[in-house]
């Protein structure tokens, strides 16, 4: 389960990420409070356009954001945009705590902030994939998904703490100060152990190959289809969790805090389990798109603060299920030299949406309450599931299959008699071979691709000075 941190390299940055994801569940939770209730009476709207500017700028940045990915130095552009973000951090807190901050302030930080991580999200992902061997990639993911998890589970509990304790802008400014953990990880990481990549040259058209690549990519497409509609609309936890906290619940910031948390403690051992796992699978990403409708519709149904607050746990196993296969999905079948740009089209499309769905749920919230907005979130994870079900169907040719498991006799063919076996139902392919004509085509395209790389590594190698 934890393999990967056998490694030098990515041990060092998963105890720094860990740190700075620590602190930036903390501003999140205080950003949160801070508009929800200190510069607003509980304006959900308020909240969801504050999201939506943080979250537009992945998508509207996308055309550049996985080609700066791809062609310069991972490592040194991950310390340019953690500081940046650190430093952000510093400034709101600095203004919260001379009572100088405005909501129009905030929407402008927020927006900065989506800037920084727009850079930093692509790159980030792709870093993984340079810390550790690709056998270890799954392992790898799934422990940066339990890292950023755990890291919820502790800081909004901290941050609840704190704003009822020493303040908000305080808050802001601890987590300006996490991001000297990462920073030193990536300062001491040792270099000639990173599994580098060779830069894409520049060349016209880059751009372009990133999208003809996706969308020459049926599988790619479908998965980025059901993290769309999930992002868009279901993964909008801190309006459900404030608005259910100080709308239908009526408690403070510690409460608050504690619905995060709950949907952190899912998503924790969600994230382990996924460590467990050799590959993704796509009976488990439609299994998990499933699950996280169903937990919503009950969530959205408990009547008592503790009730709803143990059903999150389960929401959060079921969204981080999700959500850490359809990324290892889309990393381990991905051409390395594509895959910046590939990574930034996915974090655009799963964080970009946000500033359509957030505005719509915080409306939805306001006119209709909080609890019909959970509804949206359970409906958008059948949908996911939906579009899945019906590409496996129409497109991979898979079908329900009424199996009888006792063994036929050799001659005439009959099933055993009643009692020596039995009837279950089994997805298998309809038997044309459309599906297998598929995959194989894929894999030839990715083989062929990844060839190309280690010839490029070989060649650079040879012609190398020394």
């Amino acid at each position: 389960m934890f393999r990967s941190l056998s490694l030098f390299n990515y041990r060092l940055w998963f105890a720094g990420a860990l740190v700075s994801n620590v602190g930036t569940w903390m501003q999140r939770t205080a950003q949160d409070w801070l508009v929800l209730t200190d510069l607003t009476d509980n304006d959900a709207t308020a909240l969801g356009i504050t999201m939506a500017l943080q979250f537009a700028p992945p998508i509207l940045m996308v055309p550049i954001t996985g080609l700066i990915a791809d062609r310069f130095d991972r490592r040194r552009l991950l310390m340019v945009t953690q500081l940046s973000m650190g430093l952000l951090g510093l400034g709101l807190g600095l203004l919260v705590l001379t009572d100088s901050v405005q909501l129009w302030m905030v929407y402008l930080f927020a927006l900065l902030l989506g800037v920084a991580a727009a850079i930093d999200a692509p790159v980030r992902q792709s870093f993984v994939s340079e810390l550790v061997p690709p056998g270890h990639l799954t392992n790898a993911v799934s422990l940066n998904s339990a890292s950023f998890n755990g890291a919820r589970l502790v800081g909004p509990a901290v941050a609840g703490v704190l704003i009822a304790t020493i303040g908000t802008g305080w808050v802001f400014v601890i987590n300006a100060g996490s991001f000297a953990a990462v920073l030193l990880s990536l300062r001491f990481i040792r270099v000639a152990q990173l599994e580098l990549k060779p830069a894409v040259s520049r060349a016209k058209g880059q751009i372009r190959e990133g999208f003809r690549y996706v969308r020459s990519r049926p599988d790619l497409v479908v998965v980025f289809v059901m993290v769309f509609v999930i992002g868009t609309f279901g993964l909008n936890f801190a309006i459900f969790t404030s608005t259910m906290a100080s709308v239908e619940f009526g408690v403070d910031a510690s409460g608050f805090g504690l619905l995060s948390s709950s949907i952190a403690v899912g998503s924790l051992v969600g994230a382990l389990l996924s460590a467990r796992r050799e590959k993704p699978r796509w009976r488990m990403l439609v299994t998990a798109a499933l699950a996280f409708g169903v937990t919503c519709l009950v969530a959205a149904i408990m009547p008592t603060y503790w009730s709803f607050a143990a059903v999150l746990v389960t929401v959060g196993l079921a969204s981080i299920t999700l959500m850490t296969t359809a990324n290892a999905t889309v990393q381990l079948t991905t051409a390395p030299r594509m895959r910046g740009r590939v990574m930034a089209l996915y974090m655009a499309v799963f964080t970009g949406g946000t500033p359509l769905g957030a505005p719509v749920v915080g409306w939805v919230a306001n006119v209709a309450g909080p609890r019909w907005a959970i509804g949206v979130a359970a409906a958008s994870g059948f949908v996911a599931a939906g579009v899945a079900i019906a590409w496996l169907v129409r497109g991979q040719h898979l079908r329900v299959r009424r199996v009888h498991d006792g063994e036929p006799d050799p001659v005439t063919g009959a099933l055993p008699l009643l009692g020596a076996g039995r009837f279950h139902y089994r997805l298998q392919h309809d038997g044309d071979g459309a599906a297998a004509r598929v995959r194989d085509a894929a894999a030839v395209a990715r083989e062929r691709d990844e060839a190309a790389t280690e010839l490029a590594v070989d060649e650079g190698t040879a012609t190398r000075p020394s």
